[in-house]
C-alpha cells in the first residue's frame, strides 16, 4: 500500500481593493503584494499588482475609487504564516514626484464567504527635524523600498525606555 503524502488546503481569494479615504490628496494609485510563511505556495492568479491611477469622486464622500481585482490561490500543508495583503498607495507631490500616501496591511480572512476589511494606512515619518527639512526639500519622504517588511514581526519588539 502507498504510503499517503502530506494532504493540502487551498485559499481561494477573490476580491478587489474597492476605495479608500485620502481627503487632502487626489489622482493616487494602489499597489498590492502577498506575504505567507514557508509552507505556503501560490498555485493560480497574481501575487502582486498595480492599479489605475484615480480622483476623488464628486459625490459628498469624496472617495478615491479603483475597483482593483484580485484573484488569487494559495496551497499549504500548514496555517502557519496564514497570507496577507500589503497594500501600498502612492501619488504626486507638489514637485510632480511618486510619493507614498500610505501602506496597510491585514490578515485574509480565515473563514469562507463574503468579508469586507477596512485598512487603516499609515506613512513613515523622518526621525529628526532636519531629516523632515531635507526630506521636505529634496522633494524624497521615508518610504519603504520593499513594504513587505510590514507584514513581518521582526523589529517590532517595544524598546526599553519609549
Amino acid at each position: 500500500m502507498a504510503a499517503a503524502g502530506p494532504s493540502v488546503f487551498l485559499l481561494m481569494v477573490n476580491g478587489q481593493v474597492e476605495s479608500a479615504q485620502f481627503p487632502e490628496f487626489d489622482d493616487l494609485y494602489c499597489k498590492y503584494c502577498f506575504v505567507y510563511g514557508q509552507d505556503w505556495a501560490p498555485t493560480a492568479g497574481l501575487e502582486e499588482g498595480i492599479s489605475q491611477i484615480t480622483s476623488k469622486s464628486q459625490d459628498a464622500r469624496r472617495a478615491l475609487v479603483w475597483n482593483f481585482p484580485i484573484d488569487v490561490t494559495f496551497k499549504s500543508t500548514n496555517p502557519y504564516g496564514w497570507p496577507q495583503i500589503v497594500l501600498s498607495v502612492y501619488g504626486p507631490d507638489v514637485f510632480g514626484n511618486d510619493v507614498a500616501r500610505g501602506y496597510g496591511v491585514v490578515h485574509l480572512p480565515f473563514s469562507p464567504g463574503r468579508h469586507k476589511r477596512t485598512i487603516p494606512m499609515f506613512v513613515p515619518e523622518s526621525t529628526s527635524k532636519l531629516q523632515q527639512f531635507t526630506s521636505w526639500f529634496m522633494g524624497r519622504r521615508p518610504e519603504y523600498t520593499d513594504p513587505r517588511v510590514l507584514a513581518q514581526g521582526e523589529g517590532r519588539e517595544e524598546q526599553p525606555g519609549r
